[in-house]
């Protein structure tokens, strides 16, 4: 206990010996009419001349969600489910969207596209997120494949992390601690806590960022039972920048990552003395050179992940991706925007004593027109090749209206796109059920909206989609009595539909309130634990300059899950959770902020006999200095 306090005592201790600079206000933000958004077309356009369904989660937002994770951050956001973001700590996470599922979720961080080849869907670990070396992120939600290539058929998670952004040096530190408890055991024991320090300094061209964390949790099992299963996590990175010009920028940053968790048996599920261990060390090189109206963009970078587990059968997973993305922006006028580039990876995993490769090399081009009279159109080819599957061409259509509406605007939007989603290696040379004969998926979208958004103080949003999968990806059972399982390609097309609907609003001064919606269906029925119906709302209140604090609620559906200890179909019951936080500013450099999470102590699963959190408290601590 006392390595765990000395983060909140040094923090305290610093306060007083340092000099402080001013810090960032937490007041409840307004969106600006003249926001921009990046991601769905890599330029910085207004949001008005946008025509994809695109979600900002700033600095301020991630700042009143201290001490959640970055899944049950996203968690709240409309057309997303995260399960297992209200679980155990080391919980594994599982995104869906739109009817898909981790596989055909790309992340982004810091421009580079990551994620793990050894994992069974080659999808990023966002339990390795610390929030709180995060500037901000952006979702682009329907296919992008055009833009950011392979997985990118439901959703893009676009991070940007923090860096150094003013002259001179500030150290910022965040120390949080809390509970970890089930409905059940309402102990009220801290056993919940996370250390992040980050140091940066600019001076004329050269800009460094250095920061550090931990958190550490235990108190919870992963099962439904008695034994307590501990998780760690340890980050830290290192970015430099230099700007030789104003033409020429150049940056540096090296991350380190590593999990160790305990988990419980899942077949069958029972309380069991099983760990992992992850690590991953990332590397990335970046660079901008301006010229006239263009600009040439150098992205690169190398990424290693080890994973062991040991389990009744233990294994271990070695993988490498280097990832090279080159690009060149032209704005012909303000008007025409484009983007050509190449993009390049390749993917290594050791299983057991063979080690797999496969790469990919795509040219792409798409172009922005942002005409005077209020008609927009995105538009853009790319030619995936891969080393396994030849040359698939891909492509998206997005029109979008604009109608002024004094300082506002109306507009209507759609979009067809298509994805090609490889399948990745572990599928189909993996240690359970490869399949080396699988096809590759193919994903066509289509959707439309509109947006109404006559003043800052509100803004509506609805968006229909309708998202077709052919040969869809599936782990089968082949063989009921030994278990036998396989990776098969499903030979029937599937069909998924929603509604996704955001409304954000001003109704007094200091008061803000926001809510979505998200409806899924699919002809066949949704997959396992994807519920059909979800509703989020948050009403927020600025009392002063310095003291805020906001109300959560998200009810989810039912859903279908599998008990493995029959093989039958159960359904998980629907739920309800409520949430509170306060922030107060104390000074310039002190900062303190409380939250409770499921007040009234509901009972659900987000995993069927695995366990969830119940009511928990934390307490944080913030300095700017």
């Amino acid at each position: 206990m006392k390595n765990r306090l000395l983060g909140p005592l040094a923090l305290l201790f610093l306060c007083h010996g340092l000099s402080a600079q001013q810090a960032q206000n937490d007041s409840i933000p307004i969106q600006d009419l003249d926001e921009v958004v990046v991601s769905d077309s890599r330029f910085a356009l207004k949001r008005e001349n946008s025509g994809k369904a695109v979600i900002k989660i700033s600095a301020e937002e991630l700042q009143r969600n201290q001490g959640r994770s970055v899944a049950e951050i996203i968690n709240t956001k409309s057309g997303i489910a995260v399960n297992g973001s209200r679980s155990q700590a080391g919980q594994n996470i599982s995104v869906f969207a739109r009817g898909g599922n981790n596989r055909q979720v790309l992340v982004i961080i810091d421009g580079i596209q990551v994620s793990d080849p050894s994992n069974v869907n080659a999808e990023f670990d966002l339990r390795l997120l610390n929030p709180s070396q995060i500037e901000r992120i952006e979702i682009v939600k329907g296919a992008a494949s055009t833009l950011y290539g392979n997985a990118a058929a439901t959703v893009v998670i676009n991070i940007t992390t923090k860096k150094a952004s003013q002259d001179g040096f500030s150290l910022e530190t965040t120390s949080i601690m809390g509970t970890n408890q089930s409905k059940e055991k309402q102990g009220y024991n801290v056993s919940d806590f996370s250390n992040t320090v980050a140091l940066s300094g600019k001076s004329g061209k050269l800009s460094v960022l250095a920061s550090g964390g931990h958190q550490f949790t235990d108190g919870l099992s992963a099962a439904v039972g008695d034994e307590s299963d501990a998780f760690s996590r340890i980050n830290g990175n290192v970015k430099v920048g230099y700007a030789f010009s104003t033409n020429l920028e150049l940056s540096a940053t090296a991350f380190y990552d590593k999990l160790n968790n305990d988990f419980d048996n899942g077949f069958p599920v029972e309380d069991a003395n099983f760990t992992s261990r992850s690590e991953q060390s990332r590397f990335a090189l970046s660079s901008i050179y301006r010229y006239g109206k263009g600009s040439l963009h150098f992205n690169g970078a190398f990424n290693s992940v080890t994973r062991s587990f040991q389990t009744n059968f233990p294994n271990a997973f070695d993988s490498e991706s280097w990832i090279l993305d080159v690009f060149n922006k032209y704005t012909f006028n303000e008007k025409l925007y484009t983007i050509v580039g190449v993009n390049a990876i390749e993917h290594k995993t050791l299983f057991s004593e063979t080690e797999e490769t496969a790469t990919t090399i795509d040219p792409y081009i798409n172009g922005v027109w942002i005409s005077d009279f209020g008609l927009n159109l995105n538009a853009g080819l790319r030619l995936n090749n891969h080393s396994e599957y030849g040359s698939n061409l891909i492509y998206n259509l997005n029109p979008s209206y604009r109608f002024k509406l004094g300082e506002g605007y109306l507009k209507f939007f759609g979009s067809y796109a298509t994805s090609f989603i490889a399948p990745n290696l572990s599928q189909l040379f993996g240690p359970f059920g490869p399949n080396p004969d699988l096809e590759p998926e193919e994903n066509t979208t289509l959707e439309g909206g509109i947006e109404y958004r006559p003043s800052e103080k509100l803004r509506f949003s609805a968006v229909y989609f309708d998202r077709k999968e052919e040969n869809r990806i599936q782990f089968v059972t082949i063989n009921p009595e030994t278990f036998e399982s396989q990776y098969q390609n499903i030979a029937t097309p599937t069909n998924f539909n929603g509604l996704e609907v955001e409304l954000e609003v001003t109704p007094i001064e200091k008061m803000s309130f926001n809510a979505n919606y998200t409806f899924t269906d699919a002809e066949e029925g949704l997959g396992l634990r994807i519920p059909k119906n979800v509703f989020n709302a948050i009403v927020g209140y600025e009392f002063n300059e310095k003291t805020d604090a906001s109300l959560s609620y998200q009810h989810t559906s039912d859903r279908e899950d599998t008990d493995f200890s029959t093989f039958e179909t159960v359904t998980l019951e629907s739920f309800g959770l409520w949430n509170a936080y306060l922030s107060h500013q104390l000074n310039k450099q002190v900062r303190f902020f409380v939250s409770m999470e499921n007040i009234t102590n509901t009972a659900y699963f987000e995993i069927l006999n695995f366990t969830t959190r119940g009511r928990n408290f934390r307490l944080g601590l913030q300095l700017s200095l």
